[in-house]
């Protein structure tokens, strides 16, 4: 990592993907089979992944469930969350906390120079970072005690 730790860098680039004409039984199996709460939309463009929403778990029980609908006869467009807020991979970590806490979300896809799909950056990622700085933080508060132990006595 380097000294500007960028959103690039902690993002996850495995990424479970749907497409938009996905039938919404089969977004849920790819939720379950790959231990994921949400699914980024893309469509693809020449060689590219262009995202277009994401669907969580939580669409589709609200959505779908909760309205008592049939999600059999429904597809990923019909739910996906299409008001999409992405991250660039060079943003910093700093203004990914940002754009999660003013947006409200605990998931973004990241994009390329050509808002291609990169990977994906959930609020546990960016917590497991904080917490290895939080931890670096207190070493060094530790190593000052010794320092000063062994210099006062």
């Amino acid at each position: 990592m380097g000294e500007r730790l960028t959103t690039g860098e902690i993002c996850t680039r495995s990424v479970t993907i749907a497409f938009r004409q996905t039938t919404l039984n089969g977004a849920a199996r790819l939720m379950r089979e790959n231990h994921v709460g949400a699914l980024i939309v893309v469509d693809e463009v020449g060689a590219q992944r262009v995202v277009l929403g994401v669907l969580t778990d939580r669409d589709i029980v609200t959505a779908v469930v909760a309205a008592d609908l049939d999600p059999s006869t429904l597809c990923v467009e019909d739910v996906m969350t299409t008001d999409l807020v992405t991250a660039r991979e060079d943003d910093s970590l700093i203004d990914l906390m940002r754009t999660m806490r003013r947006k409200g979300v605990r998931r973004i896809p990241v994009v390329g120079a050509q808002d291609e799909l990169v990977g994906v950056v959930t609020l546990d990622d960016v917590l497991d970072i904080l917490a290895q700085e939080l931890g670096l933080l207190v070493a060094a508060i530790d190593s000052e005690g010794q320092r000063e132990r062994k210099v006062r006595g």
